[in-house]
C-alpha cells in the first residue's frame, strides 16, 4: 500500500498562493508578544521565610541566590520547568506596604492534588481551599505564601470528570 504526501508549499508556489492548500492565519501586524516562559517575581518581607515555604512546604528547589555585600536579596526557585523570582523587599516604599494583594498565581501540575496538599498542611503551610474539584475542568488546591500571594496549584482532569 503506498500512501501520498501532502505537498509543502514553497513561496511563490501554487498551494503557498492558496490553491488548494488549507490557509494559515496570517500574523497580525504588529506581530502578537509570543513568549517562552514567564517568571513571577514577588517582593517579599523575610527572604528566608519565604524559601523555607516554598522548598520546605511545596517543594520547590533554589537554582540560585543573590547576594549584595554579603547580604542575601534574592534567589530563583524552580519548580519543574517554571520558575518564581523572590527578592527581599528593601522597605524604600516603606514597611507598612501590603504585599500579595489581588495577586494569584495558577500552577498547572500533573502531580496528585490531594498529596501535595498533604505534604503541606505536615509542613505547617496553611491550605485556603481544597482540595477541591473545580467547574473549569480541574482538581486544586489554594494556599497563601508568607507575605499573602496566593497560589492556586491544580491537575486538569483527563478524559472527563
Amino acid at each position: 500500500m503506498t500512501t501520498k504526501r501532502k505537498a509543502e508549499a514553497s513561496p511563490g508556489s501554487a498551494i503557498a498562493a492558496g490553491a488548494s492548500a488549507p490557509r494559515w492565519p496570517q500574523r497580525r501586524r504588529p506581530e502578537t508578544l509570543r513568549l517562552r516562559s514567564l517568571t513571577p517575581s514577588f517582593t517579599v518581607s523575610d527572604l528566608e521565610l519565604s524559601v523555607a515555604f516554598y522548598t520546605g512546604t511545596l517543594g520547590c528547589i533554589v537554582a540560585e541566590r543573590w547576594t549584595r555585600d554579603g547580604a542575601p536579596v534574592g534567589v530563583m526557585l524552580r519548580a519543574g520547568s517554571c520558575e518564581l523570582r523572590l527578592i527581599q523587599d528593601d522597605w524604600a516604599k516603606g514597611r507598612d506596604r501590603r504585599k500579595g494583594e489581588g495577586v494569584r498565581i495558577y500552577c498547572e501540575t500533573e502531580q496528585d492534588i490531594d498529596a501535595l496538599a498533604e505534604r503541606a498542611r505536615a509542613a505547617g503551610g496553611t491550605i485556603v481551599s481544597g482540595p477541591q474539584d473545580h467547574s473549569w475542568g480541574a482538581r486544586g488546591v489554594s494556599l497563601d505564601d508568607p507575605d499573602g500571594f496566593h497560589l492556586t496549584i491544580y491537575r486538569r482532569f483527563r478524559g472527563g470528570t
